[in-house]
């Protein structure tokens, strides 16, 4: 998809959703500090990551600092979790299971996906940290029928949580599987707990204010080993170009799924790292698979049928805040 097309892109998901009725760089010389002060472009521009996978040692400093910044602040359910009708779909609770971290959870939205090679690099370790990838054309957004689903000027794709009904329409979009579902949380208690939505979704939102403030993510800035770099789109895709061309090694993210703003430069091939993990059993639910992902434009052809479904959650949205409005009021 051309560049220049996403801005007018991005307008038409805004439209849309309206009309819905929701009224390391890998370079020697390179610091981590380097990171830390980095400041980036504030205007509508991409901010892009670069993962250098030879460099990654799995410290897990990122996650932790992903933890620090993102754990406290989310919700927990209510309990017991009310039944769900259709009573076929499930509930789903990790609410007493915060502390998992080899894994995507709805409270750990960065982990460490790891595996050892066979054949000529036998016993050679690899470390990927595994995040949402923020793609340029993000289909859970295109699909969110609550319009909860959201893409930043600076590219960071969110769930607005005053938003959602965790429908799952974005997991089941997302080509890797990134968003994650917490049941019994989220404004579909407050308007039908049993029929309407079934919690909230979950998932990196890239540290959508601090890009907005030309400041990096808490996950980039926080690498020890310079595994870990961002800046402007243009700027880092061709780095990341480069970086391959001088190991003779692969990319993955630059085009997967229509190009994303996650691009992982690795001098060892992807799908080796791949066959290595599905071996190892590291490919799991809320384990992603590296396994090539095409533009995936196709499913925007049930947009229109899901979209359709919009109005209802926009109305009962709407309902919910106009009632809240009329609480405050009567309070003295």
């Amino acid at each position: 998809m051309a560049k220049d097309f996403l801005p007018e892109r991005r307008r038409l998901l805004k439209g849309l959703t309206s009309a819905a009725g929701v009224a390391g760089l890998g370079l020697a010389g390179f610091q981590p500090a380097q990171a830390m002060a980095l400041r980036l472009s504030t205007d509508d521009v991409d901010c892009c990551t670069i993962i250098d996978v030879d460099r990654c040692t799995g410290c897990g400093a990122c996650v932790a600092a992903c933890r620090e910044r993102n754990l406290a602040g989310l919700p927990l359910p209510q309990k017991p979790i009310p039944r769900t009708v259709p009573s076929w779909k499930p509930v789903i609770d990790w609410s007493d299971r915060q502390d998992v971290t080899n894994r995507l959870t709805p409270y750990n939205w960065l982990y460490i996906q790891s595996c050892t090679l066979s054949g000529r690099r036998e016993g050679h370790k690899v470390f990927m940290p595994r995040r949402c990838l923020h793609c340029l054309n993000p289909q859970c957004v295109s699909l969110c029928p609550s319009g909860a689903a959201r893409q930043s000027p600076q590219g960071a794709t969110y769930i607005d949580e005053s938003m959602c009904l965790g429908d799952g329409p974005c997991h089941r979009a997302c080509p890797w599987g990134i968003p994650q579902h917490q049941s019994g949380v989220g404004p579909y208690l407050k308007l039908a707990p049993r029929y309407i939505g079934y919690g909230l979704v979950f998932k990196c939102d890239y540290c959508r204010d601090l890009l907005a403030q030309g400041q990096p993510p808490v996950c980039v800035a926080a690498c020890p080993s310079g595994a870990q770099s961002i800046g402007p789109r243009n700027k880092m895709v061709s780095r990341a170009k480069e970086m391959a061309s001088l190991r003779r090694g692969e990319l993955f993210g630059l085009t997967e799924n229509g190009g994303t703003n996650t691009i992982y430069v690795s001098s060892i091939p992807f799908r080796d790292i791949e066959a290595a993990m599905l071996q190892q059993e590291q490919v799991d639910f809320g384990q992603p698979s590296l396994r090539p992902a095409r533009a995936s434009m196709e499913k925007e052809n049930s947009l229109l049928d899901i979209v359709l479904a919009a109005p209802l959650a926009g109305a009962a949205l709407a309902s919910l805040r106009l009632w809240r409005d009329r609480k405050k009021e009567r309070k003295p």
